[in-house]
């Protein structure tokens, strides 16, 4: 049990085998999950989806980093008094720029971000409002992460990360602008990351 424990120890404490350094590309994947806090008065509400996310980070330097986020179509139900009355899909690339703490031999590297997100909606379906055609307008806005990456091997580790986009979007039915959905969704994302 000793022999484990030292071998563990020697591990967590071993240099720069396990470093984050300029020039390096990391790869994460894993399940992100979209939970819109949704502002739009009581007209709309809507519902939280989780895909599978993944992003791209390049280092400039050992501290500073650009990454972009990309993920499968997010669905989304939109409700209307507690009633499902359309569903949406979106994509929502963000391009961030980022600082990572400490330095290229930490084991654990956490990091901020902050960016700009591009939303782009489609397969809108009106399904409870009688085959209304519902329109969500695509959306700019600004992009803020925190995230923390944990080295496994030399060139594998652990993410956490989350994020904050701003989406708002005009939405109309049949033409007819109804609100302005300020969806703000927070993002929770868990996975793998690979150094090359």
């Amino acid at each position: 049990m000793k022999k484990v424990s030292l071998l563990v120890a020697a591990a967590l404490l071993a240099p720069s085998a396990f470093a984050h350094q300029a020039g390096d590309v990391l790869v994460r994947g894993g399940a992100i999950m979209v939970s819109p806090s949704t502002d739009s008065g009581d007209v709309l509400d809507v519902q939280s989806d989780t895909q599978f996310g993944f992003t791209a980070s390049y280092l400039l330097t050992d501290n500073w980093g650009v990454e972009l986020l990309g993920a499968t179509p997010f669905s989304h139900s939109v409700d209307l008094g507690g009633n499902e009355v359309a569903k949406v899909k979106h994509l929502p690339p963000t391009l961030m720029a980022q600082y990572y703490f400490g330095n290229a031999q930490s084991k654990v590297r956490p990091y901020v971000g902050a960016g700009i997100n591009y939303t782009f909606f489609f397969d809108e379906k009106g399904d409870g409002l009688k085959g209304a055609k519902v329109d969500v307008e695509n959306s700019w806005g600004l992009a803020a992460q925190a995230g923390l990456d944990m080295a496994v091997t030399e060139n594998l580790f652990v993410n956490g990360s989350i994020w904050y986009m701003n989406i708002e979007s005009d939405v109309t039915v049949d033409g007819t602008f109804v609100d302005k959905a300020k969806i703000n969704p927070i993002g929770l994302m868990v996975g793998l990351g690979y150094r090359f």
